[in-house]
């Protein structure tokens, strides 16, 4: 199934042109129906020329609340038929409003192993703990920032003496692969929810959330969540061949990559 995809994005755009890639490449089943930028001037909006996909260019500070602004960032999905939403970079938090309109069809990247080190301090955060691994997180968004259910992860070693700047490109390339990754899943109807105390199904393919990392003190207590909190990666249908990746020298994906 090919999903009807809308980006959203505030910055240089290296995760949408990920997302670009893939789909010229053959290895994403999407139609990318429209970009929506909130911030002008940002690199992504000349990316989506670049690719020929339409950018809308939305300056949150013309609307009068994030509420106003969502509506609007809404009517303007639904006009272009989009039906799944990726936010690459997007630095703002979605009102329930939003993600009421596209139910579990909202994914974000953040560049640390969740829930360690949430917010936008991720790489920074992980560098100033001098942790020995940290890495990328795809993830359903709920109404908390950076706390939905974990689709997948990929493990990047902290290496001694290495600046924040080095660490983050090599986090950044990662996600250009994990994200498209999980997308594929999602148009493959492979991501499948699943209640907290559910374990059926456990062993290779399964993500449950945190799956390369414990939860941190920080982490909300499973009483404020409202919706399934896990994803498992269900299996190809019987025939099917792929190539799976659970590591790439010392960076390791749980659950393994396929595509990508």
């Amino acid at each position: 199934m090919t999903i009807a995809l809308a980006i959203l994005a505030s910055g240089s755009g290296t995760n949408a042109q990920a997302m670009f890639n893939a789909v010229r490449n053959g290895l994403l089943d999407a139609d990318i129906r429209l970009v929506v930028c909130n911030r002008p001037g940002a690199g992504v909006i000349a990316r989506a020329a670049d690719f020929g996909v339409p950018c809308a260019v939305m300056d949150h500070t013309a609307w009068p609340s994030r509420e106003a602004y969502d509506a609007a960032v809404v009517a303007a999905l639904r006009e272009a038929g989009a039906d799944t939403v990726a936010l690459a970079g997007y630095m703002r938090m979605l009102s329930p409003a939003f993600l009421a309109a596209f139910p579990g069809r909202v994914l974000n990247i953040h560049p640390a192993l969740l829930p360690a080190f949430p917010g936008v301090r991720g790489i920074a955060d992980a560098h100033a703990w001098s942790v020995r691994i940290t890495g990328c997180t795809v993830h359903f968004v709920d109404e908390i920032m950076d706390h939905g259910a974990v689709i997948i992860q990929a493990a990047v070693p902290h290496l001694p003496g290495e600046s924040e700047e080095a660490l983050a490109e090599r986090i950044h390339r990662q996600e250009h692969r994990i994200y498209p990754q999980a997308l594929q899943w999602l148009a493959e109807g492979r991501l499948q929810r699943y209640a907290p105390g559910d374990t059926a199904g456990s062993g290779p393919d399964f993500a449950p959330n945190s799956a390369l990392n414990p939860a941190s003190p920080e982490a909300p207590d499973a009483s404020t969540r409202n919706d399934a909190r896990g994803v498992r990666l269900l299996p190809r249908q019987t025939g099917e061949i792929s190539l799976r990746v659970p590591c790439d020298g010392d960076v390791l994906f749980c659950p393994p990559l396929e595509r990508f």
